[in-house]
C-alpha cells in the first residue's frame, strides 16, 4: 500500500469510541498472521476504500474493516486474534 495513503491508528480513534464505547487507542491488539502485539493507535489505517481498512503494523495483513452502512456500522475482524482493555478502562 502506498505511504502517502496510509494513517496510523489515531485516525480511527473516535470510531473506535463509537464501536466499544471508550478510548480504544492505547489499547492493544495482536495480529492473527504473524503475532504482532501492537496499540490500536500504531495500526496502518487506509480510508480511501469503501470502509476504514485497518492493518498490521509489521505485516500489513487486513486485521479489521469498518464500512458505513445504511443500518449502521458494518464492523469485520479480519485477523485482529484479541484486543486487551486494561483494568483501569472497563467499567
Amino acid at each position: 500500500m502506498s505511504d502517502d495513503m496510509r494513517l496510523d491508528g489515531n485516525a480511527i480513534g473516535g470510531l473506535l469510541h463509537e464501536i466499544f464505547g471508550r478510548e480504544m487507542t492505547t489499547s492493544a491488539g495482536c495480529c492473527r498472521a504473524c503475532g504482532t502485539v501492537s496499540a490500536l493507535g500504531s495500526v496502518h489505517v487506509y480510508r480511501r476504500a469503501p470502509g476504514d481498512v485497518v492493518r498490521c503494523p509489521a505485516c500489513e495483513t487486513v486485521l479489521m474493516v469498518v464500512v458505513a452502512a445504511p443500518d449502521g456500522l458494518r464492523v469485520s475482524f479480519e485477523a485482529l486474534r484479541w484486543i486487551s482493555v486494561p483494568a483501569a478502562d472497563r467499567s
